[in-house]
This record gives structure tokens, C-alpha cells and sequence, in this order.
């Protein structure tokens, strides 16, 4: 059974807010150095006092923000939206949470940019704000507005792969994100999985298996990893949930269009030949990840560690799509590529 550091299923805005400051707060407390590091990358402050503070609606004279980092000389205010539903007004009164710290940044946090003309409203009236409240001998409040996908990067940024501890947090914090839609265009990000012994009947397939209680995040592409190196693929057509019953098939599709016959065929093969590696497919209910094809590649990882379950890949910052490529034209992309030249 899979552990998860983060909650699920609960308020979204306020689980959502929770959950991001448990993620700042445990990197904190791994590497307070890393922390700050990250922090200066995303709003470009530089300090590095190590006490700071991590509290949820905090009350003030006119406002009770989701979340309040601070420390003597810094606060940092938070409030977390979905879709863009931020409100002027709010966004106002969180101003007044402001006193005499040297650096004072408002961080709004959203699935997506915040919309152009309601920034640009909300930046003239900071500038009013610090004009009347702060002269120049004090810092005056910044806004910083950054989507949950910058926020997992800036922290990817500053988190080296021998981080064992923490790396397996941000994964799971990654993968809350996915699930619940808080890093959005799923489409365009490729899942490397650890293949391992089934990697070849994988590749013959076009399919890849997992137990269904392990959880499920939505990602456009599955990248077959093996040997410290991508080795396959594939564009991720639908996801079927499947297992057999006194020796007949019962599935069911969980994502995309209904299951063809010869997808069915070809999932009543896979769990045939998992006998042979000793996996029970037939009484365990498994998802069955169906792609268009397998493409193989070498795509490398050239420094030590392997990676212990997956790892995702932005493929769209990677190469600059427009729009997404055919499967064919991303594994030529890919090939022949290590994963340290991203």
C-alpha cells in the first residue's frame, strides 16, 4: 500500500493551501538552506535567517489570508485560488497583514496564471498602497503570483537526487497536485515507470500494468524505464481497470473510450504471461495504461541513482512544443538525449 504525506478528499481551497504548507514546511525542516534558496528563486528575496513560521488562517484587522510564512524580518502572505477566482477586495485587505518586516511579499497560488488585466489592476493599486504607507527607508510589500507547477519546480530546482527523504515527499505532494487538477494540461508531461522484468512484453503489447490501490495521476505520455534509462514511449490512450473471475475477463475503462476487442485480447495476454514472472493478474485487480505504441529510445540517465518508482517530465518545456507532436516525433526527440542536458 502506497503512503501519502498529503490529505485527500477534503475542502478544496483550504486542503489545497494545507497541503502546499506542509510541503514548504517539511523542506524547511530537511534544509533550511535549500529552503531559502528555493524562496529566493521564486521571489527573488535574499535572507537566510533559518526561524520562520508556517500558520493557516491567521485572523487580522480586516483579512484572515489560507496561510502566513514569517519570520522577524520577512512575511510571506498566501492565498490560494482555483480558476482564477481571486478577489480584488480580498487581495486588498490581505495588505493590512503588512507591518515593519524588512521584506514583505503577498503570494497568490493558482492551477494557472493569474488573468493579465486583473494583475495589472491589482499592481497599480500596490503601488498606491506602498506609497501611502511605507516611505523609502522601508521595503515595500511585492506581489508575486506563481501557478502550483512553478512552485514544484522551484523546489525540483534545489532538491538533489540523493535528497532520498524529501524527494519522496515532493513526489507525493506532485502527485496530489496532478490528481487534483492543480497542475493542469496533463497531456503534455511524460511518466517515466520502472518496467523492470516485464519491460519487452510491455514494448510488444503497448500496454504497461499496475496494481489499481496504488493510485493513479493523469499524464499524457508513459516513458518504460529500465536500466537507468527510458527505453520506450508511448502516448496514453485510456486507462483500464481489469481482472479475471473463475477465468473470464471482467474490465472496465476508467479513462478514454470504451475498450476494443483487440485491447481486451491483448490485456488477457499481459496476465497470462505475468505467471512467469510470478504476478497475479488474474485475482488482483490491476489498471491496464493502454498507449497508441511504443516507441523505443534511449533517452539516459547519466548521473548515479536510478530512480526508485517514476519520474515526470515536462515535455513541453523541454522542446518548446506549440502544441504536441506525434508520439514518433517525440521519441526522436528523446532518443539519444540525457536527462541532465533539461
Amino acid at each position: 500500500m502506497q503512503i501519502h504525506y498529503f490529505q485527500r478528499y477534503h475542502s478544496k481551497e483550504n486542503v489545497d493551501t494545507s497541503n502546499t504548507m506542509l510541503m514548504l514546511s517539511r523542506l524547511y525542516n530537511y534544509n533550511c538552506d535549500k529552503f531559502f534558496a528555493m524562496l529566493n528563486n521564486l521571489i527573488n528575496i535574499e535572507d537566510d535567517s533559518p526561524e520562520l513560521t508556517f500558520e493557516l488562517q491567521v485572523g487580522g484587522n480586516e483579512s484572515i489570508p489560507d496561510a502566513i510564512i514569517s519570520q522577524k524580518s520577512l512575511k510571506v502572505v498566501v492565498e490560494t485560488k482555483l480558476n482564477n477566482a481571486f478577489n480584488l477586495e480580498q487581495l486588498v485587505k490581505h495588505l493590512s497583514q503588512f507591518k515593519t518586516e524588512e521584506i514583505k511579499v503577498l503570494l497568490t497560488l493558482d492551477p494557472y496564471p493569474m488573468k493579465r488585466e486583473f494583475a495589472e489592476r491589482f499592481t497599480k493599486i500596490i503601488k498606491r498602497y506602498n506609497e501611502e504607507h511605507y516611505k523609502t527607508l522601508i521595503t515595500p510589500i511585492k506581489h508575486v503570483n506563481i501557478t502550483f507547477e512553478q512552485l514544484i519546480k522551484a523546489m525540483e530546482d534545489i532538491i538533489d537526487e540523493t535528497d532520498f527523504e524529501i524527494m519522496d515527499v515532493l513526489e507525493d505532494f506532485k502527485k496530489y497536485c496532478f490528481e487534483e487538477k492543480l497542475i493542469p494540461d496533463s497531456e503534455k508531461w511524460l511518466r517515466g515507470i520502472v518496467a523492470g522484468t516485464t519491460i519487452t512484453d510491455n514494448i510488444e503489447l503497448n500496454l504497461y500494468y499496475d496494481q489499481t490501490s496504488r493510485g493513479f495521476s493523469e499524464h499524457g505520455y508513459i516513458g518504460l524505464y529500465s536500466n537507468k534509462s527510458i527505453r520506450a514511449v508511448g502516448k496514453l490512450l485510456k486507462t483500464i481497470i481489469a481482472n479475471e473471475v473463475n477465468g473470464e475477463l471482467y474490465a472496465i475503462t476508467e479513462k478514454g473510450e470504451a475498450a476494443t476487442q483487440d485491447e481486451l485480447d491483448r490485456i488477457k495476454e499481459a496476465i497470462k504471461r505475468s505467471e512467469q514472472y510470478g504476478y497475479d493478474l488474474r485475482k488482483i485487480s490491476h489498471r491496464f495504461f493502454i498507449v497508441d505504441k511504443f516507441y523505443e529510445i534511449n533517452f539516459r540517465k547519466t548521473t548515479k541513482n536510478p530512480i526508485q518508482k517514476s519520474k515526470l517530465f515536462n515535455l513541453q518545456e523541454m522542446f518548446g512544443y506549440k502544441t504536441m507532436p506525434c508520439t514518433k516525433q517525440i521519441a526522436d526527440d528523446l532518443n539519444g538525449r540525457t536527462w541532465e542536458e533539461f
